[in-house]
């Protein structure tokens, strides 16, 4: 097999790892911001099998022995905290546009992680670390992730904007 340069791979390994420390308390907070809502079924799974992709992305650092970017992750962890300070129409409680804002956002955290994906799916063509078929796996299920957020956040737009119209 081709040799890996680990030059770029650790800082992006790194940079993809603090993105799902954010990720993945974004998917959480959703969650629990949705008990007893229609979303909140989806919203509890895709939590779950967020985490289950970071610690894929773990396995793979340890792989190359990329260690865990302790200051990026707390840096990420801030920001999306940070996020929730953003005006959303209401002067308490959660709001319908926090919903579709915040749906929105992990449809970008999930978009990125499907890139990191494809990236290492590229890389396990040449690096026996990596293994092609569980690459292409973790592509198809950040995509079914990306289909099933896109179907979320049409209905939670639906509610936040359409006015007069029953389901």
């Amino acid at each position: 097999m081709t040799a890996t340069t680990t030059e770029y791979l650790e800082t992006y390994l790194q940079d993809h790892r603090a993105g799902a420390a954010m990720g993945s308390d974004l998917a959480h907070r959703l969650a629990e911001e949705n008990t007893g809502t229609p979303y909140e079924d989806y919203l509890l799974g895709l939590a779950q099998e967020i985490d289950g992709d970071v610690e894929m992305l773990e396995q793979v650092m340890d792989r190359f022995g990329v260690s865990r970017p302790a200051l990026k992750i707390a840096g990420a962890k801030v920001g999306e905290k940070l996020g929730r300070l953003k005006p959303n129409e209401q002067l308490t409680g959660y709001s319908p546009l926090s919903r579709v804002l915040e749906i929105e956002g992990l449809r970008g955290g999930v978009q990125a992680k499907q890139g990191l994906w494809d990236s290492l799916a590229e890389l396990a063509k040449h690096d026996d670390r990596l293994d092609p078929d569980q690459m292409a796996d973790l592509q198809d299920k950040a995509q079914k992730q990306l289909d099933g957020l896109r179907e979320q956040s049409r209905r939670a737009a639906h509610e936040a904007f359409v006015v007069g119209e029953d389901d």
